[in-house]
């Protein structure tokens, strides 16, 4: 559910960036930008425009908002971290250190005379 609902919010995202590229502005438009085109007047396009804008800024909230909470109650671990934590501790065998009765060693005197 949660994937079906991510590609969802990505596609929903990829669009709302489009349309706002869309949409004329104050410096000019990507897809706006002159020439007369009979399917649509200029105030109905940006009526358009405006609220397909609207429609997917609502859609892409509440999903946001739904991968939120679905996420929250999710039991399944999520990071390394909770996956390391909920893992059996491997079992480790101690081998006691070497016991040996050798008496420490002095150093011995230099091979050639120091200057």
């Amino acid at each position: 559910m949660l994937e079906i609902l991510l590609v969802v919010q990505l596609v929903v995202a990829a669009l709302l960036v489009g349309v706002i590229l869309l949409q004329r502005s104050e410096g000019g438009a990507l897809g706006m930008g002159g020439g007369d085109n009979p399917f649509m007047s200029v105030r109905g396009k940006a009526n358009f425009l405006t609220r397909t804008t609207a429609i997917l800024a609502a859609l892409f909230m509440g999903i946001g908002l739904l991968l939120a909470i679905l996420a929250s109650q999710s039991t399944t671990p999520d990071s390394l971290g909770d996956i390391l934590e909920s893992a059996p501790a491997p079992a480790t065998t101690t081998t006691p250190p070497p016991t040996t009765t050798t008496e420490p060693t002095t150093p011995s005197s230099p091979s050639a005379p120091l200057q």
